[in-house]
């Protein structure tokens, strides 16, 4: 990865006011130039005010942000949207089961140098990334191996240096690098049976994350909203009230989901999928199936399709369409 684009610190201040219609005076630094590593600005983006404050925070005053909440409320995104339009750099990890100590860290190589092969260590990403104005989030926060997580924590401290044992080197944290997470859980674990391969995070770990922020479902006027600015077609009477419909069904299956009925949920993210798709192919019912009914259990399309019946006023057809693309 590439160390000479970067600016090495932020050099203009941004008004939150104008840049994320939020209600305040603040100023927050930033930087005048993009380089490959600043997400691309989605201008449809709603900012929810808590969770951008939050994150605000994280960028200015160096504070570790950890955003909980269901899944596909938009945790990262809204992270990397933020960063966006700070010109700031932003990295994602995904803390998969499958990411190790070596993936974070490095690991030697081989390379060849004038003709002859080499045994040479290549950085990871979170060495590159303590070492440079970025922010690094990790997704998943709450999924990561334990052995990863003690990697973590070493730099969870915002002055703290990170020993690089490989190199028998000590790095010191840039001054404008930034560390955040999204997470399903709170660090409890899988206590509701809805996050399969969530693990605990121990208490001297949670401590080390400054501000704590929920960024749960929306509420459904902030949620049409979203939706209507993504699918801009259907900004007229009658769009409105099919996405309104859209949105009470995934509303009854985020219900169910929290109540145990069902396993799968509609997130905002498969709203607008589900919109998508009917615009794709000019059948509701259709799409519905291919966006998030085939997903679903087979024993709980029947508790799925009620939902669908109640809020449109009519079952939801078995057959597929006639598809005119």
């Amino acid at each position: 990865m590439s160390t000479n684009q970067f600016i090495s610190k932020p050099d203009i201040k941004i008004s939150v006011n104008q840049t994320f219609g939020i209600d305040s005076n603040m100023e927050i630094n930033g930087f005048s130039k993009k380089n490959e590593y600043v997400p691309k600005i989605d201008p449809d983006y709603k900012f929810d005010k808590d969770t951008t404050l939050a994150i605000l925070a994280g960028f200015s005053f160096n504070k570790r942000v950890l955003i909980q909440g269901y899944h596909g409320t938009g945790k990262s995104t809204h992270i990397e949207q933020v960063a966006a339009r700070l010109n700031w750099p932003c990295v994602r990890v995904n803390l998969d089961s499958h990411i190790s100590r070596i993936d974070l860290i490095g690991k030697d190589a081989i390379v060849l140098k004038e003709g002859k092969q080499i045994t040479e260590f290549k950085e990871g990403i979170l060495p590159w990334s303590i070492q440079n104005p970025v922010a690094l989030v990790f997704d998943e926060y709450d999924a990561g191996r334990p052995d990863v997580m003690f990697v973590i924590q070493r730099v969870l401290e915002s002055s703290g240096n990170f020993t690089l044992l490989d190199k028998n080197k000590v790095l010191e944290q840039h001054d404008f690098f930034r560390i955040f997470a999204t997470t399903n859980t709170v660090g409890l674990g899988d206590t509701t049976g809805l996050y399969h391969g969530t693990q605990q995070i121990n208490q001297g770990q949670m401590d080390r994350w400054n501000i704590v922020s929920t960024l749960n479902y929306l509420p459904f006027e902030k949620e049409l909203e979203i939706t209507l600015a993504k699918n801009k077609s259907l900004n007229n009477k009658e769009g409105k009230e099919l996405l309104s419909n859209m949105i009470k069904v995934a509303d009854l299956t985020r219900k169910g989901f929290v109540n145990g009925d069902i396993s799968t949920v509609m997130s905002p993210r498969t709203v607008l999928h589900w919109a998508e798709n009917t615009e794709i192919f000019k059948d509701k019912g259709y799409s519905f199936r291919i966006t998030f009914l085939n997903k679903c259990d087979e024993l709980e399309k029947k508790i799925i399709s009620e939902y669908y019946q109640r809020c449109f006023g009519e079952d939801l057809p078995e057959s597929s369409v006639n598809v005119v693309l």
